[in-house]
């Protein structure tokens, strides 16, 4: 008999967030490398202050992307190495609940990164990311990064090279959510969310779904043996 499914779920976020209330590894790791990539693209883009302020954008974003990256990897190798993802594998459980519990732990560890970030960014680029709308955007891109993530990092793990195909798997697949999630807060920063008659948060919503419903059907397609 199958356990509940939002028990199943809540139950694996639950055991993800204590695991990083212990060890404090995973949002530490992500954190250090998303300050120092921006304090790079800081200091790069020094000289030329026209740049650093139509940069931005692009530099929260792919700073993001690269910071989640690194906490997929570790999320799911950590399951890999403790042996917890097969054990979740052959419970009776949904799979589809398993998809689920890691992505609200994945989200919830790449947001907190984002709000890191936010700040640090309004400092060091003079120029305010503290809004409702910068956040709201945070949050859709997030999640839909996040999704493909999930997936994503669940079929990579099982290789040798999963630090490297990762990424390498992730970035083209997420294209469309970089790209939207740029203008659109690049439209929110320059007080036009409509770019050319496209409202770019609404195409994040979007993308939300079809990455979520797109995930949710190959989920336990990815995890046969």
């Amino acid at each position: 008999m199958k356990t509940p499914f939002l028990g199943t779920v809540w139950a694996i976020v639950r055991k993800d967030l204590r695991a990083e209330l212990r060890s404090r590894e995973l949002v530490s790791s992500m954190a250090l490398f998303a300050l120092l990539s921006i304090l790079v693209f800081s200091f790069a883009l020094e000289l030329d202050r026209e740049a650093r302020e139509s940069a931005i954008s692009g530099v929260l974003w792919v700073t993001v992307i690269y910071a989640s990256t690194i906490g997929l990897n570790r999320s799911m190798a950590m399951e890999r190495e403790q042996a917890n993802l097969d054990g979740m594998l052959i419970a009776p459980i949904d799979r589809t609940a398993i998809f689920f519990g890691k992505l609200v732990g994945n989200f919830v560890f790449a947001l907190i990164v984002g709000c890191i970030l936010l700040p640090v960014m309004t400092i060091l680029y003079n120029k305010s990311l503290l809004s409702l709308e910068v956040f709201s955007i945070l949050l859709l891109g997030t999640l839909g990064f996040a999704t493909v993530g999930t997936l994503l990092a669940t079929m990579t793990v099982q290789t040798r090279a999963r630090e490297s195909l990762l990424p390498i798997a992730m970035l083209p697949v997420t294209l469309p959510m970089l790209l939207s999630a740029v203008r659109a807060t690049t439209g929110i920063l320059g007080a036009n969310v409509v770019d050319d008659g496209v409202t770019w948060p609404q195409i994040l919503i979007v993308l939300d779904v079809v990455y979520m419903a797109a995930s949710f059907l190959l989920f336990e397609y990815v995890t046969e043996e």
